[in-house]
């Protein structure tokens, strides 16, 4: 049992290593070819990483981690998008897009509505969902299952619309 255990710490520890050892490979790159929106994209990935190592909440940064740290520059990207939208900004609206375009190139590939729409009803029909009042416990099946899979506010939508009967 002890041997599993130090297994699985080396495990985790590499892919912490990995993740941050690829941000400053990237990060090095993207230097030597003067990228700018890709070097500031990374250094702010960066950032995110020491801020979570820092924080002390003596958590380590493993995969699930990186991820919600991934998500979380994401969602930032995409409220700016729909801040410069709205608001008639298209050049700090194309730079945010490729931010984003940069952060998802780390992220698992994420479902599409479809996709998202039927693991979601078989996780209603699974669960005996009936009504609003199931909401949170499908929630939660959902985001465990789908996590860094697909957005959450995407899956917000759907559980709300198969839940209210108005899919």
């Amino acid at each position: 049992m002890q041997v599993n255990k130090m297994y699985l710490k080396l495990y985790y520890e590499n892919l912490n290593m990995d993740f941050e050892k690829e941000i400053n490979d990237k990060l090095k790159a993207a230097m030597f070819a003067k990228d700018k929106v890709r070097i500031d994209t990374l250094r702010a990935i960066k950032s995110a990483i020491l801020n979570f190592k820092t924080s002390g909440k003596n958590e380590e940064l493993n995969q699930d981690a990186a991820m919600k740290i991934l998500n979380h520059e994401s969602k930032k990207r995409k409220d700016a998008i729909n801040m410069y939208t709205d608001a008639n900004r298209p050049e700090l609206l194309e730079k945010e897009e490729n931010e984003l375009k940069i952060i998802q190139e780390f992220l698992p590939k994420q479902l599409g509505e479809d996709e998202v729409r039927t693991i979601i009803s078989e996780i209603v029909s699974s669960s005996n969902a009936t009504s609003m009042k199931d909401m949170g416990k499908v929630m939660g099946m959902t985001m465990k299952q789908l996590k860094g899979k697909a957005d959450g506010g995407l899956i917000n939508k759907i559980v709300k619309e198969l839940l209210s009967g108005e899919n």
